[in-house]
């Protein structure tokens, strides 16, 4: 063999080397394409996975602004009691619905006239949030509102206002106005992190939407839902979650009882009897990092939120929303981009112009709503999340700050009491 068909041949080989390399690659990027093809499928238009935490903070963009109209198509009753109604909602104008995140809420507007007791009494408009029970869909939303009793201590108090009108007066044909949904409380859509999803009494609902968007769109991926409730009077959509668990391998579901009735039988009505704790979830969740999802009354979340932390749970893998006059405090809480939080101990007077009160502020309270509450200041609110605008007061003097931008719009010079701290001295119209 001569030397150059030596270097031919050696020419030749390179060169098919060289082409069963770039197949290889080509073939690589192909099956990459059509993973990501099929994942991006699996969620919701616009559902992307929240890299940055600005994003996931921001949720959902208002698909339309100001109110709409949607009509009552449907009242369902989800527990033994009725103290539970899950109401489906179709927009009047029949466009279309954006898909939400798992987990939002819509705010709601009713125009309540005169009680029978003041008949001479204006009409008065409240402003609510309920949370989406459902997952997206593009012809119906549906929330789910529990009838707000008075409260045990005090029978002869009033029981809530907008959660008896819809039991009692909001029937199908009814016209409601609504705005987009929102709120910063929603899944993670990451498939490769098990989800815990904890709801204490109506904090079912919002994991109602989340639990029904893993199954649909994520059905590998581990789900643990606990449910804390007292007795079968009260379990919401058990025959639902029943049939999601029988249908769902990846789906573990945990129904604790503190109060069972006498018919109540443990593993059949319930797998658990107590609470919804910490030493429950040690017992139970296999180890390994888990991001976790609370949504309940004031007393769980005051317990068992600041218990995850202390557990060992990172506080990007902790989510809560309360329901009522619920605080959480978790260490880390941070500032808007630019704008970092006043210090925990720092003081701050704060004058009440339509009140006549001077107060001070010591960080003792998680917003300036829970801080007037308890200096027996009495000011509307709804949400209690930034979501309605019911207690947007006018900042007379001084700077408010948030942990993380309000869904709803601000007014120039006004504040959110329910979500605002103090940053300076300040002079509010309260």
């Amino acid at each position: 063999m001569t030397s150059l068909e030596l270097l031919g041949l050696i020419t030749a080989a390179m060169l098919l080397q060289l082409a069963l390399g770039i197949g290889v690659v080509l073939r690589r990027r192909q099956a990459g394409s059509r993973v990501a093809q099929r994942a991006a499928a699996s969620l919701p238009q616009g559902f992307a996975g929240p890299a940055d935490p600005a994003d996931r903070a921001a949720g959902a963009s208002s698909a339309w602004s100001g109110w709409r109209e949607f009509r009552v198509v449907q009242r369902v009753l989800e527990d033994a009691q009725g103290s539970q109604c899950s109401f489906h909602l179709q927009p009047v104008d029949g466009q279309p619905l954006p898909e939400f995140k798992p987990g939002q809420y819509l705010t709601v507007r009713l125009d309540l006239g005169p009680s029978a007791g003041s008949p001479g009494a204006p009409s008065h408009t409240l402003t609510r949030c309920y949370s989406l029970s459902e997952e997206p869909r593009p012809d119906a939303y549906r929330i789910t509102i529990k009838r707000v009793p008075a409260p045990a201590e005090h029978p002869d108090a009033r029981p809530g206002v907008v959660s008896t009108h819809f039991h009692d007066h909001v029937q199908v044909g009814d016209v409601l106005r609504m705005k987009a949904p929102a709120g910063h409380f929603f899944i993670d859509p990451n498939p490769d992190v098990p989800v815990v999803l904890i709801g204490g009494g109506i904090g079912i609902t919002p994991m109602m939407s989340m639990l029904r968007w893993c199954v649909q769109h994520q059905p590998q991926r581990p789900v643990h839902l606990f449910y804390g409730l007292r007795s079968s009077q009260e379990h919401a959509f058990r025959r639902v979650l029943e049939d999601l668990a029988a249908s769902a391998p990846a789906l573990r579901l945990h129904i604790v009882y503190s109060r069972p009735g006498a018919e109540d039988l443990l593993g059949r009505d319930y797998q658990h009897l107590g609470h919804v704790d910490v030493d429950l979830l040690r017992r139970t969740l296999p180890p390994g990092r888990h991001q976790f999802y609370v949504c309940g009354p004031a007393a769980m979340m005051q317990t068992l939120v600041p218990a995850l932390a202390d557990w060992g749970v990172a506080a990007a893998d902790i989510h809560c929303e309360a329901f009522g006059p619920a605080s959480v405090k978790l260490p880390g809480l941070p500032g808007l981009p630019g704008e970092p939080m006043a210090a925990a101990t720092a003081s701050f007077e704060v004058k009440l112009q339509r009140s006549g009160r001077t107060l001070t502020w010591r960080g003792e309270e998680t917003s300036l709503l829970e801080f007037v509450e308890r200096h027996g200041v009495e000011v509307a609110s709804g949400c209690r999340s930034g979501g309605c605008g019911s207690c947007e007061t006018r900042v007379l003097e001084g700077r408010v700050q948030y942990a993380q931008a309000p869904d709803h719009e601000v007014a120039p010079g006004h504040c959110l009491l329910c979500v605002g701290r103090p940053a300076s001295a300040l002079v509010l119209e309260a």
